[in-house]
């Protein structure tokens, strides 16, 4: 398992600075997101096709790309300076930053705010609706426990 609070000092926080989405609310919400998604330890989904720690399917990132990202300034230059010469797929398992710039992108997009940084539930139910979705495994009453461990590592 990676250690939470390095994962948000070396790889989140400098991330989200990079592109000017930062804040302990986006934080907390993506070490959440990581935490509830692969246990900060599995880099490929065990039955599906989500990639990386924060376990995005190749849809959802093809989406980000195409319909949000593409020509949308400055967040596509900055999500690229990112980018190794890897196909952007395989970024999502090896590049901590890239895959969490998509994670980042993937709620920045929606229209809802982000809750407040202290509240663990509505960091889960944020989680559930915007990311894991409401046919997703995950459930929000128990995911909150990764959450409430989020704000906990800051």
């Amino acid at each position: 398992m990676i250690d939470p609070r390095q994962f948000r000092n070396y790889v989140i926080r400098p991330t989200l600075t990079h592109l000017g989405l930062g804040g302990l609310a986006a934080e907390n919400l993506l070490l959440g997101t990581a935490a509830t998604e692969s246990g900060l330890v599995d880099l490929h989904q065990i039955q599906g096709p989500a990639l990386g720690l924060y376990q995005c399917e190749p849809a959802t990132h093809d989406d980000i790309w195409h319909s949000w990202l593409a020509g949308r300034k400055p967040y596509d230059r900055l999500v690229g300076e990112l980018m190794t010469g890897q196909p952007e797929l395989e970024q999502l398992v090896t590049n901590l930053a890239y895959a969490t710039a998509i994670c980042r992108i993937h709620y920045y997009r929606q229209p809802e705010a982000l809750p407040a940084a202290d509240d663990a539930r509505g960091l889960a139910a944020y989680h559930k609706l915007w990311y894991n979705s409401l046919l997703g495994a995950t459930d929000p009453n128990e995911s909150v426990v990764n959450f409430e461990r989020a704000i906990q590592w800051s």
